[in-house]
């Protein structure tokens, strides 16, 4: 007898995205089957992950090695994710993986029309006009899985284009990361533990450096503009640093609706993995408001954290400028991981990319794939370096 159960591809199973998705296949076994699973590097619990759910069909996109992953034959590279959808013949791809690399299988999925779960950033923000243009063509649906845009996601009734909704505003809340208050020069002196600290959520190193910056809201900024179709000037950021309002919208009467839960990613993923079904909640206790006691709001500081303003403004400008804020941003990053830059370096080198490039039309995959290798060329030889006044608001 054939199985009625959701047959998924999962993109990155070993990052803290991937891992949940896992948990809530785990927990609703009866409802979801792994068919297609990749990772970097974690070879190991790669091989662990495939025993565990039976799955025949993986990918190791990095320079990983493990006894037991071999014995399935993985395919390799960033192209092997592409030929992993092909392979497993997913009902539904889950693209959790980090970077640029989830914007091939993302087409790949589009055009074979597979519904998608989206929570890589990267690929919205390298490509949203494309791959946006693209899924609608084909009516293909990208649910988002990030909690702020999974938030939106609900408020809106699961509508993806919102230009159909006499809408006002999309409120973006921000938990602040861990140096929410602190002004420019507490800033100068952080250390890379300091910010990998974050007081709400667990996430990866580079997306837990992202939040410490705000450029991880600069992204939902870009997201929200290409999912739900919403012009920059209607979408803002407001610090939330409870995290129990994970997003908001305001109608042209004035009327606001919130999304509100409890601060675990479980929920916005199992929500799109059933989606447009509710799974009952067996595993979290119902969000206890008298426990929360206070809901404080705060505008960001862009002075501080300029990367909030760059995706503004790279978005604004369109072309390829986000393309290159992205790429910018991973190379910039990882420098910080790796001792190389200081951590206002970060938002100095994207700016200086920004400042630099020469943008092109992003309507083809060559010419943004050309944008993102003059960046990230463009910021591995960069010497280390400090904003400049002029640039600060």
């Amino acid at each position: 007898m054939a199985s009625n159960r959701k047959r998924l591809c999962v993109l990155g199973s070993t990052g803290s995205i991937g891992e949940t998705t896992l948990a809530v296949v785990r927990d609703y076994a009866d409802r979801f089957q792994v068919v297609g699973l990749s990772a970097h590097a974690a070879a190991d619990a790669l091989a662990v992950q495939a025993r565990e759910f039976g799955v025949e069909h993986v990918c190791l996109t990095g320079n990983g090695n493990g006894g037991e992953l071999e014995a399935l034959r993985p395919l390799r590279g960033e192209a092997g994710l592409v030929e992993l959808i092909d392979r497993c013949e997913p009902d539904m791809v889950v693209v959790a993986t980090v970077g640029a690399a989830g914007l091939p299988p993302t087409l790949r999925a589009i055009e074979r029309r597979i519904p998608i779960a989206l929570a890589n950033k990267e690929v919205l923000v390298t490509a949203g006009d494309l791959v946006m243009r693209r899924a609608r063509r084909l009516d293909v649906p990208i649910l988002p899985i990030d909690s702020e845009h999974n938030a939106i996601f609900q408020c809106l009734g699961g509508v993806s284009d919102a230009r159909r909704l006499p809408l006002r505003r999309i409120i973006l809340t921000a938990s602040g990361g861990p140096f929410r208050g602190r002004s420019r020069a507490e800033l100068s002196g952080v250390t890379r533990e300091e910010a990998l600290n974050h007081p709400t959520w667990n996430m990866g190193r580079k997306i837990t450096i992202d939040s410490a910056t705000l450029m991880n809201k600069g992204f939902e900024v870009i997201e929200v503009h290409h999912l739900f179709g919403v012009e920059t000037a209607r979408i803002e950021v407001i610090i939330h640093p409870q995290s129990v309002i994970h997003s908001l919208i305001e109608y042209h009467d004035g009327s606001m609706l919130a999304q509100m839960g409890v601060t675990n990613m479980y929920l916005p993923i199992a929500n799109v993995l059933a989606y447009p079904e509710r799974l009952e909640n067996a595993r979290f206790a119902p969000l206890d408001l008298a426990a929360v006691a206070t809901l404080t709001f705060e505008a960001p500081d862009l002075h501080a954290f300029p990367c909030l303003r760059y995706a503004y403004e790279a978005v604004e400008a369109g072309q390829t400028y986000p393309t290159v804020l992205n790429a910018a941003n991973e190379i910039a990053v990882r420098r910080f991981l790796e001792g190389e830059i200081a951590y206002l370096g970060i938002p100095a080198l994207i700016d200086a990319a920004l400042q630099a490039h020469r943008p092109q039309p992003a309507d083809e995959l060559e010419a943004i794939a050309e944008a993102d290798r003059w960046a990230r060329a463009y910021c591995e030889s960069r010497a280390p370096m400090e904003p400049t006044a002029e640039r600060m608001p």
